[in-house]
């Protein structure tokens, strides 16, 4: 039986493998998007498609452009000019913000770094429960829950461990954790290139390719990757760095 969604189309109740019957259908369209600043140019114009299910790999220069792109993906920033279509509605970034949870960029998601995972854990049930909800304090059985999903068999950080002593592979899993907590349709992840471990990096596309399998994940790498399973489309994303700027950046910088 076709049960309603959230944009009132249809969904067949039954799964296409680990996938609802919606992917491959388009999710996102970007149409000659751009997104400006007070003090210039940021990114765009950009025109790309999301499919649903799996995981989308942008392919472009890292940066604050990419990084905006990924904001206004998930609903967090909205276009200056231009069109972003999303789960059935156009130019609407709060119904896109609903559906959509953003990790591993420090403007969103950076934790503090003297706190303990235990406190991270529990303010981030009681943001997810309802507001009428007491919530106590977190515990291991919350930590299972919360970030079991995205590290896999991968070995979870204790309660009582510090999030600055996390090594940056476990922190990255821990963020996206945390971020993910409510499952919403579309997760975007950023900082995926940016481990400073090659191994490190591969391995976390591999655990956003395992949520690929019930979400819509969209990452960015500079040098792409392979198709391969769970990895629906590799686009490259042109426009996003302002090239004026960027060279006073590097002046200034002396890089």
């Amino acid at each position: 039986m076709a049960a309603p969604t959230d944009d009132g189309s249809t969904e067949e109740s039954g799964t296409r493998g680990r996938h609802s019957d919606s992917f491959g259908q388009v999710l996102l369209t970007a149409t000659g998007m751009s997104v400006d600043a007070s003090w210039g140019h940021i990114y765009g114009p950009v025109d790309l498609t999301v499919r649903a299910g799996g995981v989308t790999v942008l392919v472009g220069a890292g940066g604050r452009g990419r990084q905006a792109l990924l904001l206004t993906l998930a609903g967090r920033m909205k276009p200056t000019v231009g069109h972003l279509e999303a789960f059935g509605r156009a130019d609407q970034p709060h119904h896109l913000f609903d559906r959509a949870a953003i990790a591993n960029i420090d403007e969103v998601d950076g934790i503090p770094q003297t706190i303990r995972v235990h406190d991270i854990v529990t303010e981030q049930v009681r943001w997810a429960a309802k507001w009428y909800q007491w919530v106590p304090q977190s515990t291991d059985a919350d930590l299972e829950r919360i970030c079991r999903p995205v590290f896999g068999d991968y070995s979870l950080p204790t309660m009582d461990a510090m999030v600055e002593e996390l090594p940056e592979f476990t922190a990255a899993l821990f963020r996206i954790a945390v971020a993910n907590i409510r499952k919403p349709p579309l997760l975007v992840v950023g900082g995926v290139d940016t481990l400073a471990s090659v191994e490190g990096s591969r391995r976390l596309r591999e655990r956003l390719i395992a949520l690929g399998a019930e979400q819509t994940v969209i990452m960015a790498d500079v040098n792409g990757v392979e198709m391969q399973d769970g990895v629906t489309d590799v686009i490259e994303v042109h426009n996003l760095t302002d090239h004026e700027f960027a060279v006073l950046e590097r002046e200034a910088t002396g890089r």
